[in-house]
């Protein structure tokens, strides 16, 4: 038997509070702005928990007062794939606006509060800041792979000060790192390294978002770098030979610092890093160790002007994040113009998970500065980096059906013509954590709108197009969802995948409708039967049966064409897991389910199908309101269905349930919930204390990671669907 794991064990939810990183400043910005003031309460906006999953909360009041009368709000932030800045839509719940987003990785995170696309605020409650982005506030979700970031004890990590000097008659400023111990009278010179921040980014992002600080402190209490000074300049205040002479002498006038190339160091950010490559390749004597993070360079580079670089070039390392990194295509053939012309440099290599932002470069400053003025063994790629192995170009607008997915899992959304006079358009799709739901901003691309999303893991997905508010179908794409018709679907394939995906033609079972006459809704209606492959209406005995059933908003199709039942139970069935049996999908929008189970769907499934009367051959299980439809036949009708299951839904009350019955009669009783960000989550728990204190017999094993949606119910069923029948 083949299993997959998807549930993981539950835990208590420890609540930490947020704690303040970085540091403030105010700067002018091109939305409505909304300057932080006092909060209404104390309570803060945002907490994360023990296990990574952020819980935000933000009073309606505070936003009306602030923002006016607003139909949505969102949280924006750097939570999509890749690190990507995102849209996580909060839900109006009384008093408040609140949703659960994670598990997080570990990493810096930086928000703000937005409603109806324009309108901004920070959160009040939180006290970090970010200086050139007075809206944003940061969290820091711990965990290794996030240990450089975290501070050091208070008073063991080196400190930052700001360098005051002149260009031609124009007054700058820098921020200077300097290593524990460094002393202005010592007689000790340390070396320098210059790093450069992006185009229209300033110095303080470094400290506010790359966490240069921490990162500098905790290299040095590792010994994994050499002591050294660490001077960090505005995007645009070195950007020409005037202002970055400028700077080193400043440097070297104010600080003990080596003055010889051999001894200084220049890298950059996004166009820092196009800056650092080409003061390597127009002045290679200036700097002695270059490294661009998503540099764009597009200098072209001769033989002649190699034998300088190479000769005067100690270190040159190229960093580069997948294809959603706009530096990804400019660094491939930034690679193949400097193997053609013989100079000597190493290659990060591609990172997988990472795009042009802080995420991906305080990895990359992480690697480059230990490589410093000391001999390193050790000049290949990063774990898990992958080679170029090519130029990134999805097809030219309009030319396909979207989405265009790659194999390696980036997936290109594109809009038609239509929405070319939009204000602001997104893709809302479930690629958070889990499966929850975010909302990808995308770029106007002439008169369509495009947006590149991944690396995305193989799984089935679900998405729609947000139109100024509006949610509108990707016409271009032929799938459809019947219950909710602006959805669209795709899935990525892969092993985590398999069981969605299609088993070869004719070898799989057959899924037929059969209608009936309900007499509580009194109207014709319909159920879809999956027969399994082989199905024999003649053999002696009866197949079991399943009844599977949809939750609220949802209708008899969604097992289909959401749940992807079929390709689940052929999959199970072809791998010898799956007791043959027939699964009966009906439709459960009705006044009493009961009366439809029982006087229309099972008198007609046993009338046309060939399937077992018997309890101990019958089950029945369902989702959210399905799950609570079949706790509701369980507790009218213990006995009748030996195998019970309930995907996120409660138990409800236990007036007139009897316990006894209950267990007597029931061979499997198995509940399922998603985590944090399951709605249910807090009710399902009560119902196992609502069980346990009648001593109802039941099975759960622990929480399935995810939200109250497919990505959840899809693996409940894969891990249900073998255990029927069997005891």
């Amino acid at each position: 038997m083949r299993t997959t794991l998807y549930h993981g064990r539950f835990r208590p939810t420890g609540v930490r509070r947020l704690s303040a990183v970085v540091t403030a400043g105010v700067m002018a910005v091109a939305v409505a702005l909304i300057a932080p003031q006092p909060a209404a309460a104390d309570a803060p906006w945002l907490d994360v928990s023990e296990d990574r999953y952020a819980s935000f909360s933000v009073p309606a009041a505070y936003v009306q007062e602030h923002l006016g009368q607003v139909s949505q709000v969102v949280i924006e932030g750097n939570f999509g794939p890749s690190s990507s800045w995102a849209e996580f839509g909060l839900t109006r719940r009384g008093d408040v606006w609140s949703g659960v987003l994670g598990p997080l990785k570990p990493g810096l995170y930086t928000y703000q509060v937005t409603g109806d696309d324009t309108k901004v605020l920070k959160d009040p409650t939180n006290s970090t800041s970010v200086a050139s982005e007075p809206l944003w506030s940061t969290f820091l979700v711990s965990g290794d792979s996030a240990r450089w970031l975290a501070d050091v004890p208070e008073g063991t990590g080196g400190k930052v000060a700001t360098l005051t000097y002149r260009v031609r008659k124009e007054q700058r400023s820098a921020l200077v790192w300097t290593p524990p111990g460094y002393s202005a009278r010592g007689a000790k010179r340390y070396p320098v390294l210059f790093l450069e921040s992006g185009d229209g980014e300033a110095a303080t992002d470094w400290f506010d978002l790359g966490r240069a600080k921490q990162i500098f402190d905790n290299l040095s209490a590792r010994n994994a770098m050499e002591p050294m000074v660490v001077v960090v300049s505005d995007g645009d205040a070195s950007a020409d030979d005037k202002g970055r002479k400028d700077l080193r002498k400043a440097v070297a006038d104010n600080y003990r610092v080596h003055r010889d190339p051999a001894h200084q160091a220049i890298a950059g950010v996004s166009e820092g890093g196009t800056q650092a490559l080409r003061a390597a390749f127009t002045k290679p004597g200036d700097f002695a160790y270059v490294g661009s993070f998503s540099g764009l360079a597009t200098e072209k580079v001769s033989r002649e002007s190699a034998k300088a670089i190479n000769r005067n070039l100690k270190l040159l390392r190229l960093y580069t994040g997948n294809v959603t990194d706009p530096a990804y295509n400019a660094t491939y053939h930034l690679t193949k113009a400097l193997n053609r012309a013989g100079v000597r440099f190493e290659f990060d290599g591609v990172n997988p998970d990472g795009g042009a932002n802080w995420a991906a470069w305080q990895e990359n400053l992480v690697d480059f500065v230990p490589r410093l003025f000391r001999h390193v063994s050790d000049h290949g790629p990063s774990a898990g980096h992958q080679p170029l192995r090519g130029e990134f170009a999805p097809p030219p607008a309009g030319t396909t059906p979207t989405p265009f997915v790659t194999e390696d899992g980036f997936v290109t959304f594109e809009t038609t013509t239509e929405y070319k006079d939009a204000q602001h358009v997104t893709v809302w799709a479930n690629i958070a954590p889990g499966g929850s739901w975010l909302r990808v901003p995308m770029s106007q691309d002439g008169d369509r709108w495009r947006a590149t999303v991944g690396p995305l893991d193989p799984w089935f997905y679900y998405y729609r197009f947000i139109v100024d508010r509006v949610a509108v179908k990707d016409v271009s794409n032929p799938t459809k969802v019947t219950s909710e018709p602006m959805w669209s679907t795709f899935l990525l394939p892969g092993e985590r995948a398999r069981l969605l995906t299609d088993v070869p033609t004719g070898r799989g079972g057959e899924v037929t409708s059969m209608t009936y006459r309900s007499t509580v809704a009194n109207q014709e209606r319909t159920a879809l039967v999956w027969t399994p492959p082989g199905y024999d209406p003649n053999r002696a005995q009866p197949y079991p049966v399943l009844y599977l059933q949809h939750g609220a908003g949802q209708s008899y199709t969604d097992w289909v064409e959401m749940g992807r039942a079929k390709q689940i139970l052929d999959h199970q069935f072809l791998d010898g897991d799956l007791v043959p049996m027939v699964v009966v999908m009906g439709n459960g929008n009705v006044s009493s389910f009961n009366r439809e189970l029982l006087e229309n769907i099972v008198p007609t499934a046993r009338a046309r199908y060939h399937i077992s009367s018997d309890p101990s051959q019958q089950a029945i299980a369902g989702l959210s309101m399905g799950g609570g439809h079949a706790f509701g036949v369980l507790k009218a009708y213990p006995g009748q269905f030996a195998y019970v299951a309930a995907f996120s839904a409660g138990f409800g009350s236990t007036t007139g349930v009897d316990p006894a019955a209950i267990n007597n009669g029931t061979k499997m009783l198995r509940v399922y919930v998603g985590d944090q960000t399951d709605f249910v989550y807090p009710s399902f728990m009560t119902s196992l204390t609502t069980m346990n204190n009648v001593g109802i017999r039941y099975e759960f094993d622990g929480v399935t990671p995810g939200p109250h949606g497919w990505d959840v119910w899809q693996k409940n069923l894969i891990d249900l669907a073998p255990r029927l029948f069997k005891r």
